[in-house]
């Protein structure tokens, strides 16, 4: 599958530095935990996210706070406008990225507002300075993401799609074709949170599979190592967990919770 804009996928070091962590974990989908820069408080997501790497993390997806985050469940939107209110901003949650990143590839995880107030040129170059290797919009539709994934391919930063169950067939070539780094299917309609049992994963993931050539990193609903196996067992390279780690967060003595969650998660990857 290629890019409709070119007739290969151009030389991306941000997507090269992701597919190398997904594709090399060791015959097992890799584990990508979310944290919300700066929840409870900068200096603790940092310490947080480095937790995740000592836990068995092959990469980091680090969500920016954003006043109306619309993909995000009641879990992760708490914890953004706390962060907000202890002064996060974009600059200083670059900065959490920049510590991250020299562990493990990082993926930024933001909304289009926060892009255009700085211009598409202006927001790629700093996140790259920052080390990110990707970037998540999700309330950016790929139809309209033509000049951002310009600007990410020229400097070398992975703009990775998502695409839900209802995604139509017509429309997953498209979204399939522009992925950078990895797919990125969300297992159910609806917002982030934790669900109890493993959804039906497989019918997702091998839609996906079909439109890219990419790998396919698969979130939303998955908390618990059996779920993580599931999704592994499903045929995901990658899988995503978000809000029970953000909650874990929240708690007491927040990065050792973390990291024996990650630990958990990651054993039931076989790890």
């Amino acid at each position: 599958m290629t890019s409709p804009q070119t007739s290969e996928r151009p030389a991306n070091a941000g997507a090269d530095r992701i597919e190398d962590a997904i594709r090399g974990a060791s015959g097992r989908a890799a584990l990508m935990p979310y944290v919300m820069g700066g929840f409870p408080n900068l200096a603790t997501s940092v310490q947080i996210g480095l937790a995740c790497a000592d836990g068995g993390a092959d990469l980091i997806e680090l969500g920016i706070p954003y006043s109306d985050p619309l993909a995000d469940g009641p879990v992760i939107q708490a914890a953004g406008t706390v962060a907000l209110q202890n002064g996060a901003t974009f600059d200083r949650i670059l900065g959490v990225c920049k510590e991250l990143s020299e562990r493990l590839p990082v993926v930024i995880m933001t909304y289009a507002n926060i892009m255009q107030a700085r211009g598409v040129p202006t927001f790629c170059a700093k996140l790259v300075e920052a080390g990110a290797s990707g970037v998540i919009v999700p309330d950016l539709p790929p139809e309209e993401a033509g000049e951002l994934l310009v600007e990410a391919d020229r400097v070398g930063l992975a703009l990775v799609p998502l695409i839900a169950p209802t995604t139509p067939d017509s429309r997953l070539a498209l979204v399939g074709g522009r992925a950078r780094g990895f797919l990125y299917p969300v297992s159910v309609n609806g917002i982030t949170g934790e669900r109890s049992g493993a959804s039906a994963y497989e019918a997702v993931i091998d839609r996906a599979r079909s439109a890219t050539d990419v790998p396919v990193a698969l979130g939303f609903g998955i908390s618990t190592g059996e779920q993580a196996r599931a999704a592994a067992d499903a045929g995901a390279d990658g899988v995503i967990v978000g809000s029970k780690l953000v909650r874990l967060a929240g708690g007491e003595d927040p990065v050792t919770a973390v990291r024996e969650a990650v630990e958990e998660l990651a054993r039931g990857l076989d790890r």
